[in-house]
């Protein structure tokens, strides 16, 4: 029974522990929860799938191993819709992994947080009644790829330096990274790129300058600039940075050129019309300013006409009588052949001293003493000379001879001081007188040109410097000169030393230049002429005055070469100066530069000068003018009786001259506003200054022929004229006109034309003292004697037509045709050579017959004559009867109808020669200064 029992218990603890194992786990399933982390952190890096937890995501459930209850089914997320999600790895050990359902991209979120949970099986494969986990929160961060590389936030950055200067910074550039995290977007390093720049940037984009900058080398700047980010990833595109280099703000005038072109002719023309004053921003009270225009460097001083000293005063209204004492070189004023000469500028004719040369002046010049009256006038440029100031220099001095070495009068320069000196004969009144009158004036050695005029009116004497009057600071009295026969010596450039020396010799050498020396005895010069004399043709000009503010104050000195302004409005006085101009009213300007300099003070208030303006330095650049061609046309071929050569007045040789000057324009700078093609000569109104009539071959023989001219063709012209046998000279300024009506006038005479069977002459003219040349006309005067005329009926003038080489535009006013008036007067040879033909008429009979045989003897030489094609002859018969008993009156009349038919047939000759053409060569030579002219042989 013990043993049944003991089986009994058995079976049944058994069955109990059966049902332990198997039955009460199916109550216990649900009784714990799955067990997570409570927080997670995890990392992902953009656009992967998987997120890297820490610690790893790992569910536990304290049920296991109790099937399905002690297993993890899944892993839920909750909140803000994150885009991951969990998945189980392992059920029966929990694990899982959190993945991403999509791409996750940094720039859009860097972190995300949410909550997640566990889920274990609960009584099922499905997770029914399956129990959850505590709730864990993960957080999970986004890494960063570098995908984008910097961009500059500018496309372009400017700066302005100013030049000298270094900056620490001048500008700063930035470029952004679109990265999202700090390694990726943040920019590490700037860099230029541009190579050989004085500019340097820094790793925050911070840029200077390695050196000063200049203005004046460069005033812009372009440099390129990259970037990097901290993953060395490099921007795509370089950004340009443009600094401007400004500079220093210095006091002073700006907007001005250093060069201003002037083409003549064209008037007034502005030297500075953007010019303007810069302060600084000073307050100021006062500005004035000088405006010099310098031209020591042209001929004497300035642009001035260049005609002779006497044409010069002709046209200023001089009176008469005045004496060139350094006229040009010639074999009629030879005393000026060994001195130094400078003539090379616009045909100023300059005497150059350097304390070694002098010239004596022969005693028919002057006369050998002056009255109380007279004026001496001079150019000169002097300056001091070193170690030498003690000696005296003489311009002009009047003394002995010989024996002794008195000097009458003299100008002379001593220490920067003119002196004049006028010792008067003695008189009467055995006297002190005034003798020595002073100047000391700072033209005097400032190595410029001046014009120096003095008026003596003893014993009062005035010097006129550049038309400016000045009376002597000293004036020494002296006794008179005792009276003498001792003849005197006019000299220039020293003195005279005859007596009291082993060697006559000269002393008181002058240093300096000379020009037109003139004296005039018996007159003194009034003002008005002096200042024609020296005046300037160019200067400084305002530019539309009466626009010009009533505050400013403006001064020219007389020559228009100094211009003072001052004003108190800085607006008013950048206006004023932007009027200032240059001008130029001569036809034919000496082409080259004339130097500008500008001086400028500031006062500021309550202050003397507050800022100072540096001066400034500029050019007028004067262009060469069109130059003009002077061209003399007419009847090239005469021929003419005897009869008429003999008769009173001669034959007129240049009836038919014209003159005419053309200058060449091309398009575009013609005058008088009218279109031109390119190389047509227009007509250009201009004066001359002489012209030359030159007997070519054999000279006139002065018993027999001469050129003769009547004063009434001069009367009401600034002309004058010389003759000689050489020729005739009409000099003097006037209108080529005017020139065209005396030459007109011109007639040669000739008392034994039997001698003569041919003259040529040759005509030339020139303006501004040679500096233009016409062409040399030549005219051929063929004789006909008293067979020649029998067989050609009649005289004929026989032309040749003008050349047609050029186009023209004329203008009417310029060319007049004069209609010559003959000369009636008789000469007192033929008068004489008819009174004795009437006491010897038998001779003259003899004579008569005498010719005629020898006429036909030349019958077959007049024939040959008639076949020149250049020579149109009339063969109706002409019978000219010479009796030595006729009256005067009769063969005056006869003469009178030889010149009217000769008339005629000059026309008929122009028009049948008026389609020959000639090649007239334009003015090569200079004028002859070797012409021994003789005024007192000038027929009038």
């Amino acid at each position: 029974m013990i043993s049944s029992l003991y089986c009994a218990d058995a079976e049944v603890f058994l069955v109990l522990l059966c049902l332990t194992l198997y039955v009460v786990p199916l109550f216990i399933l649900n009784k714990h929860k799955p067990w997570i982390e409570t927080s997670y952190h995890g990392v992902i890096t953009e656009n992967t799938e998987v997120v890297l937890l820490d610690p790893p995501l790992v569910a536990l459930d304290k049920d296991a191993p109790v099937p399905y209850a002690g297993e993890i089914c899944a892993f839920t997320i909750h909140g803000m819709e994150a885009p991951f999600e969990a998945v189980v790895l392992n059920g029966t050990s929990g694990e899982g992994q959190l993945r991403a359902r999509g791409l996750v991209d940094c720039e859009q979120q860097k972190e995300y947080t949410f909550i997640i949970q566990a889920h274990d099986c609960g009584s099922g494969p499905g997770g029914t009644e399956g129990k959850k986990s505590h709730k864990a929160v993960v957080h999970i961060q986004v890494n960063d790829v570098n995908e984008f590389a910097p961009v500059f936030r500018e496309p372009q950055y400017h700066a302005a330096v100013t030049e000298g200067k270094i900056y620490d910074s001048i500008l700063q550039v930035e470029a952004t990274d679109q990265d999202c995290s700090p390694q990726y977007s943040q920019i590490c390093n700037y860099q230029i790129i541009t190579g050989n720049t004085p500019f340097a940037i820094d790793r925050n984009g911070n840029i200077r300058n390695t050196e000063k900058l200049s203005y004046d080398r460069q005033q812009q700047y372009e440099i390129q600039v990259t970037a990097w980010d901290c993953g060395q990833k490099r921007a795509l595109h370089t950004v340009p940075v443009h600094i401007e280099v400004k500079p220093v703000c210095k006091p002073g005038w700006q907007g001005w050129s250093k060069r201003v072109d002037y083409e003549p002719g064209t008037g007034s023309k502005q030297l500075f019309p953007k010019m303007h004053l810069e302060t600084c921003g000073g307050p100021l009270s006062s500005v004035r300013t000088t405006v010099e225009l310098q031209t020591s460097h042209i001929g004497k001083g300035c642009d001035r006409e260049t005609y002779s000293e006497k044409s010069l005063q002709k046209l200023c209204g001089a009176s008469s009588g005045s004496t060139d004492l350094l006229p040009a070189p010639s074999s009629a004023t030879n005393w000026t052949f060994w001195l130094l000469t400078d003539s090379g500028r616009d045909s100023d004719l300059i005497f150059r001293f350097e304390g070694r040369q002098a010239a004596k002046i022969p005693d028919w010049v002057v006369p050998q003493n002056l009255t109380d009256q007279f004026t001496i006038a001079t150019w000169m440029k002097h300056g001091p000379s070193p170690g030498l100031r003690a000696e005296k220099e003489t311009l002009l001095c009047n003394s002995d001879k010989t024996e002794m070495n008195r000097h009458h009068y003299s100008l002379y320069v001593h220490n920067c001081r003119l002196v004049f000196l006028l010792r008067t004969d003695f008189s009467s009144a055995n006297s002190f007188r005034p003798a020595e009158f002073h100047w000391k004036l700072e033209q005097i050695c400032d190595k410029e040109w001046h014009y120096y005029v003095l008026n003596v009116e003893f014993p009062v004497v005035t010097l006129y410097v550049d038309g400016a009057s000045y009376e002597p600071y000293l004036v020494t009295d002296d006794w008179p000169i005792h009276p003498s026969q001792i003849d005197m010596q006019l000299t220039v450039g020293a003195c005279w030393q005859g007596g009291e020396v082993t060697k006559p010799r000269f002393t008181q050498y002058f240093r300096g230049s000379l020009s037109g020396l003139t004296i005039r005895p018996g007159h003194i010069e009034t003002q008005k002429v002096i200042s024609c004399l020296q005046a300037c043709k160019e200067g400084l000009d305002i530019h539309s005055l009466e626009s010009l503010d009533k505050s400013i104050k403006f001064h020219f000195n007389p020559a228009q070469s100094i211009l003072v302004m001052e004003g108190e409005d800085l607006d008013h006085i950048n206006t004023a100066l932007r009027k200032v101009s240059y001008i130029n009213s001569r036809q034919f300007p000496t082409a080259g530069i004339r130097r500008l300099h500008i001086s400028t003070s500031v006062q500021c208030f309550g202050e003397d000068t507050c800022i100072s303006i540096p001066d400034i330095d500029a050019v007028v650049m004067v262009q060469q003018p069109s130059e003009p061609r002077i061209t003399i046309t007419g009847v090239e071929r005469l021929s003419w009786p005897a009869s008429d050569l003999r008769a009173p007045g001669g034959i007129a040789l240049f009836q038919d001259l014209h003159i005419i000057s053309t200058v060449k324009k091309a398009d575009g700078t013609a005058q008088h506003h009218t279109a031109h093609r390119p190389g047509v000569l227009e007509e250009l109104i201009h004066n001359l200054d002489y012209c030359d009539v030159l007997v070519l071959g054999e000279e006139l023989r002065a018993e027999q022929e001469s050129l003769q001219l009547h004063r009434s063709a001069l009367t009401g012209k600034h002309l004058d004229a010389t003759n000689s046998t050489t020729g005739m000279s009409i000099y003097g300024v006037d209108s080529m006109s005017n020139y065209e009506q005396v030459i007109r006038e011109v007639r040669y005479f000739n008392f034994e034309p039997s001698l003569v069977t041919e003259r040529r002459f040759r005509l030339t003219c020139s303006e501004l003292n040679g500096r233009y040349t016409s062409n040399e006309f030549t005219l051929e005067v063929s004789v006909l004697h008293s067979a020649q005329t029998g067989l050609a009926g009649e005289h004929v003038n026989h032309l040749v037509a003008p050349p047609q080489y050029m186009q023209l535009v004329h203008h009417p006013s310029i060319i007049q045709d004069m209609s010559p008036s003959h000369m009636s007067g008789v000469p007192s040879a033929a008068t004489m050579v008819i009174v004795m033909c009437i006491a010897a008429l038998v001779v003259v009979v003899v004579i008569g017959i005498y010719r005629i045989h020898i006429t036909h003897q030349q019958d077959a030489k007049l024939s040959e004559t008639t076949k020149d094609p250049d020579m149109t002859w009339d063969n109706a018969a002409l019978n000219i009867t010479v009796n030595p008993m006729e009256d005067v009156t009769e063969e005056e009349e006869e003469e009178e109808d030889d010149e009217d038919e000769e008339e005629d047939d000059n026309t008929s000759g122009e028009s049948d020669d008026s389609e020959e053409e000639a090649d007239v060569q334009l003015p090569t030579a200079a004028r002859q200064n070797n012409k021994n002219w003789h005024k007192a042989a000038v027929s009038f």
